[in-house]
């Protein structure tokens, strides 16, 4: 596999894509088709045995799989759905969907959906690519983030239970802050975390009145839920000016001296690619709530499939699709990952699994980010990066908030 670093509602019912295995090779296969697939989906060994099969079933098809960073997709995607020579199938979060789709750029795949089983996709996974009554996203998996802690770390510092609220939640994240361990790696950046929290308080990222769209990162609610995210973060020594993936908090993780990571269950199989080890030695809880009758807000999301109408290799492009969203493959990346599979009929996929039972909780209260086109756009700026950063590092935090939530409020209603 041609592997390069070129640098996720509260539907928690699973559903389904695609057919069982990759269709018979196309008559005009072409040599190479290029799949961009986001970095922390999938681990190697399984796209590895998905392109050597795939290849196997397909001959003369030659996938080049292209893994990409979530740091600036959202310009490297609008570029190349703009261009000549796009890659054949991309995975986007489902909350771009919409955005992608408005470019004109995305393939409308409204004629597959009986063929891809569509019956059974998740209503709330499926939706975000259903524009205008038309799809242009292939539900490919849904998730939302848990607590990922590390057992023998917590057993040393006498920690018998996982907290049930958020101030215990920080008394036992400061417990763990001994012997050169780390009670949290959590970055500066880590904005779905501040969203669950702003959402905790009563607040949003954004709000609807009457025909347009305001920012409210200034309200109090959000800055409670931004004071907390302070508090939290300074009791590690994750970097206030980068996000998870700078650097890969997964290898953070693995060296195995923090801890706690706020993260899909999935990553566990990222540490094991790194430190084998760490087998065994990790749990997962519920993000706690501000009470114990209920735990954190979550954003639930996903990603979705989707196949540029800049694609030379349309039909043959639609069969990776299938085949990535079908019954076969889903099963394998369900149980690598801990994500949720796209369709009902493998609801037992994961059954038993702790991680998925964390999440499974955690989605009972989970939110979605304002549903608008011009969302991703706002996560294409990393405004509210610079606003974590900037409050981090000690700047005002309501003269920050009222700036980033003017800029919300300016992009979300840019051509309206």
């Amino acid at each position: 596999m041609k592997y390069r670093l070129l640098a996720l509602a509260a539907l928690f019912a699973v559903t389904a894509c695609g057919s069982t295995d990759p269709g018979p090779a196309a008559s005009a296969a072409p040599a190479k088709l290029t799949v961009w697939i986001m970095d922390g989906s999938v681990t190697q060994e399984l796209l590895k045995q998905f392109e050597t099969d795939y290849e196997a079933a397909h001959k003369g098809v030659d996938l080049d799989i292209q893994i990409q960073a979530w740091d600036g997709i959202g310009e490297r995607v609008t570029a190349a759905l703009a261009s000549t020579d796009a890659p054949d199938v991309i995975e986007v979060g489902n909350t771009q969907v919409a955005q992608y789709s408005a470019s004109g750029g995305v393939r409308d795949l409204t004629g597959k959906i009986a063929d891809l089983r569509g019956e059974d996709w998740i209503p709330g996974l499926a939706e975000p690519g259903k524009i205008d009554g038309k799809q242009y996203g292939v539900p490919w998996y849904a998730a939302n983030r848990v607590v990922v802690y590390n057992k023998d770390l917590w057993a040393k510092a006498g920690i018998e239970a996982p907290p049930k609220t958020r101030d215990e939640w920080l008394e036992v994240t400061a417990s763990l802050n001994k012997g050169g361990d780390q009670g949290i790696y959590l970055t500066g950046q880590t904005w779905y975390a501040l969203a669950g929290f702003i959402w905790d308080e009563g607040g949003d990222l954004a709000v609807k009145e009457g025909d347009r769209w305001k920012g409210a990162l200034d309200t109090p609610q959000a800055l409670a839920g931004m004071e907390f995210y302070r508090r939290l973060q300074a009791l590690g020594k994750g970097p206030k000016d980068a996000d998870e993936a700078n650097p890969p908090q997964h290898e953070v993780f693995a060296q195995g001296r923090v801890g706690q990571i706020i993260a899909v269950p999935g990553i566990a199989a990222r540490v094991l690619e790194v430190e084998p080890g760490m087998k065994g030695k990790m749990g997962f809880f519920p993000i706690p709530g501000k009470s114990a009758d209920k735990p954190g807000a979550v954003f639930t999301g996903g990603s979705d499939l989707i196949i540029p109408e800049a694609s030379k290799n349309h039909d043959a492009a639609y069969e990776v699709v299938k085949a990535l969203a079908g019954e076969k493959f889903q099963t394998e990346l369900a149980k690598a990952m801990s994500f949720v599979p796209n369709r009902a009929s493998l609801a037992g996929v994961l059954s038993g699994d702790e991680g998925t039972a964390a999440m499974a909780a955690g989605a009972a209260n989970g939110k979605a980010t304002p549903n608008t086109p011009n969302w991703a756009a706002v996560e294409a700026t990393s405004i509210i990066k610079q606003y974590m950063t900037a409050v981090l590092t000690g700047n005002d935090a309501a003269a920050e908030a009222r700036k980033v939530s003017e800029s919300i409020t300016t992009t979300l209603n840019s051509g309206s």
